[in-house]
C-alpha cells in the first residue's frame, strides 16, 4: 500500500534548508521518498503505508523548521503583514543609508566618516533587529550540524560588526566597517521580501482555482429552497443555480437551459450551451438561464477539486533536472565556508591587511548564498504548470513536464481525438433529381435512438426539414428499418438488406464503393411498389467528421518539428481518409486496443520519444506506455489517470501547446540554472580578491534571486497562440 502526504514547511531560507528537511523526512521508517519545493514551501512525502502526520512534523521540527498540514495552515499572508515587512525594510534602509554615504563619498573622491558612536547607533538595531531572523536560522542550522544561507549571512555580518566594535572600543579607531554589516542585512531582507512577492505570483493559478469554489449552494428541500454551506450538500440532491451565479457542485442539468462559462476550468473562451441531461462542473459561471442540477459530486470529489490537487502536485514535484542541482547544493555551503576561510587566511598572510581580508571573506559569504540556485527549477515549474492550468492544460508532475519537451513523435488516436466521435451524414446522392432523399430517410428514423438515425435527423434539422409522419414502422435488427410515408412503402438499410429485397444498386454502385473505401457507413433507401418490386431511391453515407481544430493541430505539431503517427482501431479506409485530410504519412490502422501499447513500444525502440494522445479506456495502456501520455479531458477518467498531461477540453491543438509549454519551461530552467551558477562562479572570485564590497555583494545576491524568479514569471505571458512565435 502506498500513501502520500503534503506538508507546509516554514523557516526555509535556501536550497540547503530544503535538502535538510528532505533528509529528515526520508530517515523516518516507512517513508520511501520526500521532495521539498523551496518556491512553494511544500513537502511531498511518499510512504509505504499511512503514517501519523505528527511523526513527520516532529522530524521536521527536530532539524529546526516548522511543518504543518496544509489544512491547518493559516490563510495566505494578508496585505497588512506584507505592508509590515515593507515598513520594517524602510526603517532598516533609513538606518543603513547613512552608513553607506561615506563609501559613496570615497567613490566620488571625497573622504569623510560618521562619528563612531553614530555608526554604532545606526548599525546595532539593523544587526540585531532586522538580522534576528538570520541568527535564528543559523542557530537551527548549527544544531542540525549543517549550513544554510542564514548561517552565511550571520557569520559574515557578525564578523564585520564585531571587527568594527573591536577597532572602536579597543583601538580607538574611527574608520570602521559597520557599512559591511548593516546594509548587507537590509539588502538580503529586501531580496527575501521581493522573492516572497514573486513566489505569490507563481502560485497565482492555484489561488485562482481555489477562488472558483462557492461557499454556499441553493438546495431544494421539502420546505422550499434553502441556502446551505456547500459542505452540507449531498450527492443526489437538487441544486438551483440562479442566472449569473457560480455553479457550486458537479451535476447534471435536470431542468432549464443556459450558457455556462467554463473558461477558468477548461480554458475555453466561449460559453457552452447546457440543457437537460448535460453535465456541468462546479466553479463554472451560469449565464442568463436558471438551472436545476442533480448533484453528482461535491467537495473533494468534484472535478475542480481534482484539478486543484493535480496542479498542486505538479507544482510541488521535483523535476529530474533538479536532482543534479540537489547534489551540487549539498556541498555548496561547506565549500563556500572553506573558500571564505581561505580568503581570510591567505589574504591576511599574503597581503598583511587582516581587516581587508576579513571584509573579502564577508563578501564571499554574502554573495554565495544559494537562493537563486534553489529557486531556479521550482519557480519555472510552478510558473509553467500554472500557465498551463489557465489554458486548460493540466500537467501531472514535473517529470511529465520535462519529458514532454523532448517529444519527437506524437501517436494520436483517431476517434474522439481528431474526429468528433459521433457519426454525421457526410454524403447523400439520389438516383434521380427531385427525390426528397433526406426528408424521407428522416421520416423513417424519427424517434429512433440509433446513432445513424440521430445523424440523419440532425442533418434534416440543419436544413429546416420537418419529417413527415411515418406509419407501420418496423425495426429490422442488423439490417435496417421499414415503414410507410405518404402511402409510400420505404426501406432503409444496409447493402445486405437491399440484396434481400432484390434492389438493383447498379446506378449508385460506384458511389457506394467510393464511400465504403473512405471508411463511411452506408445506408440505402428503396421504395417497394404494389407488385412487390423494390426500386432504389438513393444512398446515404455516414462518417465521423474531423474536429474543426484538427488540421491546425497537426500543422502546429509540424511547426514544432514533431512527427505524427495515426494509431486507430478503425478499418484502414477510414484511417487513411483522415490521414489524407490531415497530411499524416504514417498510419497504423486496425490496431486492437491491446496492441496500441505495442505500437508505442515499437516507436520507442526506433529511438523516438513518444507522446500518445487518446481519450478512451482502450487508450489507457498506450497512454501509460508512452514517454508522455496526453489524455483529452472530454474522455474517460481512466485515460486521464494513466496520462501525464490532461487537456481539459477536446481541442487537439492543445497537444502542440503542451509540448511548446514544456519546451519553454525547460528553457527557463536552463536559463535560470546558467545564471545562478554563473553568478556564483563569477561573484565568488571577485569577492575573494576584494573587488566586491560586502554591501554590493548583498545587493547582488538579492538581485540574483529576484532575477531568477522574474525570468520564470515571464512564462505567465505564455498562451497557446504563442506557438511558432517569438513570445517567451
Amino acid at each position: 500500500m502506498n500513501a502520500e502526504l503534503t506538508l507546509t514547511i516554514g523557516g526555509m531560507s535556501c536550497m540547503s534548508c530544503a535538502g535538510r528537511v528532505e533528509k529528515a523526512l526520508r530517515a523516518i521508517p516507512g517513508v520511501v521518498g520526500a521532495d521539498v519545493n523551496l518556491a512553494s514551501e511544500r513537502a511531498q512525502v511518499r510512504m509505504h503505508r499511512p503514517l501519523a502526520a505528527e511523526a513527520l512534523i516532529a522530524a521536521v521540527a527536530a532539524v529546526g523548521y516548522a511543518a504543518r498540514l496544509p489544512e491547518a495552515a493559516p490563510a495566505p499572508a494578508a496585505p497588512p503583514s506584507r505592508r509590515g515587512e515593507g515598513a520594517l525594510l524602510a526603517v532598516g534602509a533609513l538606518l543603513a543609508l547613512p552608513l553607506m554615504l561615506p563609501m559613496l563619498a570615497d567613490w566620488l573622491g571625497s573622504h569623510w566618516m560618521l562619528p563612531a558612536a553614530w555608526q554604532f547607533a545606526l548599525a546595532t538595531p539593523v544587526q540585531f533587529w532586522l538580522g534576528a531572523r538570520f541568527y535564528r536560522g543559523a542557530w537551527h542550522a548549527l544544531r542540525a550540524r549543517a549550513g544554510n544561507m542564514d548561517l552565511l549571512v550571520a557569520i559574515g555580518t557578525s564578523a564585520a560588526y564585531g571587527l568594527s566594535l573591536y577597532f572602536w572600543l579597543a583601538l580607538g579607531e574611527q574608520h570602521l566597517y559597520f557599512e559591511a554589516a548593516a546594509p548587507v542585512i537590509v539588502f538580503v531582507r529586501l531580496g527575501k521580501w521581493l522573492e516572497a512577492r514573486a513566489k505569490r505570483q507563481t502560485t497565482a493559478a492555484i489561488r485562482a482555482l481555489q477562488a472558483l469554489r462557492p461557499e454556499t449552494a441553493r438546495v431544494v428541500r421539502a420546505d422550499g429552497e434553502a441556502e446551505v454551506p456547500v459542505a452540507e450538500v449531498r450527492r443526489g440532491e437538487t441544486v438551483v443555480v440562479l442566472p449569473g451565479a457560480r455553479i457550486p457542485v458537479d451535476g447534471v442539468v435536470a431542468a432549464g437551459r443556459s450558457e455556462v462559462d467554463e473558461s477558468m476550468i477548461t480554458g475555453e473562451s466561449l460559453a457552452v450551451a447546457k440543457g437537460e441531461g448535460d453535465a456541468v462542473t462546479g466553479g463554472a459561471i451560469n449565464g442568463d438561464g436558471r438551472l436545476q442540477l442533480t448533484v453528482t459530486a461535491t467537495g473533494a470529489e468534484t472535478a475542480l477539486a481534482r484539478i486543484i490537487r493535480l496542479v498542486e502536485a505538479a507544482q510541488g514535484a521535483k523535476a529530474p533536472i533538479q536532482r543534479l542541482v540537489d547534489r551540487v547544493a549539498a556541498a555548496f555551503v561547506p565549500a563556500v565556508l572553506a573558500v571564505a576561510a581561505a580568503t581570510l587566511v591567505l589574504g591576511g598572510l599574503i597581503g598583511g591587511d587582516w581587516s581587508q581580508a576579513l571584509l573579502n571573506a564577508v563578501a564571499v559569504l554574502v554573495i554565495a548564498c544559494p537562493c537563486a540556485l534553489g529557486l531556479a527549477t521550482p519557480a519555472a515549474v510552478m510558473a509553467g504548470t500554472g500557465a498551463g492550468a489557465r489554458h486548460g492544460i493540466l500537467i501531472k508532475d514535473a517529470e511529465a513536464l520535462e519529458r514532454a519537451g523532448a517529444v519527437s513523435t506524437v501517436a494520436v488516436d483517431k476517434t474522439g481525438t481528431l474526429t468528433q466521435g459521433r457519426p454525421a451524414l457526410v454524403h447523400r446522392q439520389a438516383v434521380a433529381p427531385g427525390v426528397p432523399l433526406l426528408a424521407l430517410a428522416a421520416a423513417l428514423q424519427q424517434g429512433s435512438e440509433h446513432p445513424l438515425a440521430k445523424a440523419t435527423l440532425a442533418a434534416a434539422a440543419g436544413e429546416g426539414l420537418a419529417p413527415a409522419p411515418a406509419a407501420e414502422l418496423r425495426a429490422l435488427p442488423g439490417r435496417g428499418i421499414a415503414g410507410r410515408v405518404d402511402e409510400l412503402e420505404l426501406h432503409l438499410g444496409s447493402t445486405r438488406y437491399m440484396a434481400e429485397l432484390g434492389v438493383d444498386l447498379g446506378p449508385l454502385a460506384a458511389a457506394g464503393t467510393a464511400q465504403a473505401d473512405a471508411g463511411r457507413s452506408l445506408a440505402w433507401l428503396a421504395a417497394r411498389d404494389a407488385g412487390g418490386g423494390a426500386t432504389l431511391l438513393g444512398l446515404l453515407a455516414y462518417g465521423d467528421p474531423l474536429k474543426d481544430e484538427a488540421p491546425a493541430a497537426m500543422a502546429a505539431l509540424r511547426a514544432l518539428g514533431v512527427d505524427t503517427v495515426l494509431v486507430s482501431g478503425d478499418h484502414r479506409g477510414a484511417a487513411r481518409a483522415v490521414a489524407l485530410q490531415l497530411d499524416i504519412d504514417d498510419v497504423r490502422a486496425e490496431v486492437l486496443p491491446a496492441d496500441k501499447a505495442a505500437t508505442v513500444a515499437r516507436l520507442q525502440a526506433a529511438g523516438e520519444v513518444v507522446a500518445m494522445v487518446g481519450d478512451g479506456i482502450n487508450d489507457a495502456p498506450a497512454l501509460a506506455a508512452a514517454d508522455v501520455g496526453i489524455a483529452m479531458g472530454n474522455g474517460t477518467d481512466v485515460a486521464m489517470h494513466a496520462a501525464g498531461v490532461t487537456l481539459m477540453r477536446g481541442d487537439p491543438r492543445l497537444v502542440a501547446a503542451a509540448i511548446d509549454l514544456s519546451r519553454r519551461t525547460l528553457g527557463k530552467i536552463r536559463q535560470n540554472l546558467f545564471w545562478a551558477f554563473a553568478f556564483n562562479v563569477v561573484g565568488i572570485p571577485l569577492a575573494a580578491f576584494g573587488l566586491l564590497s560586502p554591501a554590493f555583494a548583498g545587493a547582488a545576491m538579492a538581485f540574483s534571486s529576484v532575477a531568477v524568479l522574474g525570468n520564470a514569471l515571464l512564462l505567465a505571458r505564455w498562451s497557446p497562440a504563442a506557438i511558432g512565435g517569438a513570445r517567451r
